[in-house]
């Protein structure tokens, strides 16, 4: 059997959020933040991996995870996505890494969902959970293959959001996000208990300096008008200088 008929017989089987009416359906994926209390400062550290080439997103800086499969569907909870994406998400973090993850230990943190239509040749509704790393803080008990995950770092997000904007890391748009909202947290514990799920339905606006993501809340969002007075939660993404996440209002 194919991997793309598996990934259909996925969709088909769970309730996968999408942008309605899109020309490639998503498929759906789950990917884990990993974190733990940073040594001598207030704040987190989470597990970070840079994809090798060849890739989904090769040569980016991630979190350990990729796409769900028939066997992370725990038997009678379909059509529900969320026990797949913990299984899912656990799977990976072992497969990618050698740690493991109890999947009922994380929090769910967020959901992702694409533009309708990109030029890349696969789509990803993703669930994103945190967790924590537990007595797992020993940058030696990571294991990577050094091909589909050329390396990792345990980074504190203001450093990982430094090196970006320094042009030292790559990272797509939803890991940005993810760090600017890691970054306010001040321990694990807080990170738990103030946890709050966003859905993240990408839109992209073209501008004369590049294309925008925008995402809900934003003035644009539903005119499209960038300029519009109002709220920001959005990131251009193809500027030669690296732009920062700009957001008005966190819930």
């Amino acid at each position: 059997m194919s991997d793309d008929t598996v990934r259909t017989e996925v969709a088909e089987a769970l309730d996968v959020t999408d942008h309605p009416d899109t020309p490639v359906p998503a498929i759906p994926a789950a990917t884990v933040l990993l974190v733990r209390d940073a040594v001598g400062a207030s704040g987190v550290e989470v597990l970070m991996i840079e994809r090798g080439q060849g890739t989904s997103f090769g040569g980016m800086w991630a979190f350990p995870g990729g796409v769900i499969e028939l066997a992370d569907i725990p038997a009678g909870s379909a059509p529900d996505p969320l026990p797949a994406a913990r299984r899912a998400a656990a799977r990976e973090t072992a497969e990618e890494v050698g740690l493991v993850v109890d999947p009922d230990d994380m929090v769910w943190w967020s959901h992702w969902v694409p533009p309708e239509r990109t030029p890349a040749r696969k789509r990803f509704s993703t669930w994103f959970l945190l967790s924590p790393a537990g007595d797992q803080h020993a940058d030696e008990r990571v294991e990577v293959d050094g091909h589909e995950v050329r390396t990792h770092r345990w980074i504190r997000p203001s450093d990982a959001i430094d090196g970006f904007m320094a042009g030292e890391l790559g990272v797509v748009a939803p890991t940005m996000v993810t760090l600017v909202d890691l970054a306010r947290r001040t321990s694990v514990e807080h990170a738990i208990s103030t946890a709050h799920v966003e859905h993240f339905a990408t839109r992209i606006i073209a501008a004369d300096d590049g294309r925008w993501c925008i995402w809900h809340g934003d003035a644009a969002y539903d005119t499209g008008d960038l300029g519009a007075p109002g709220e920001r939660n959005r990131m251009l993404i193809d500027a030669l200088i690296r732009h920062p996440y700009e957001r008005t209002r966190w819930p």
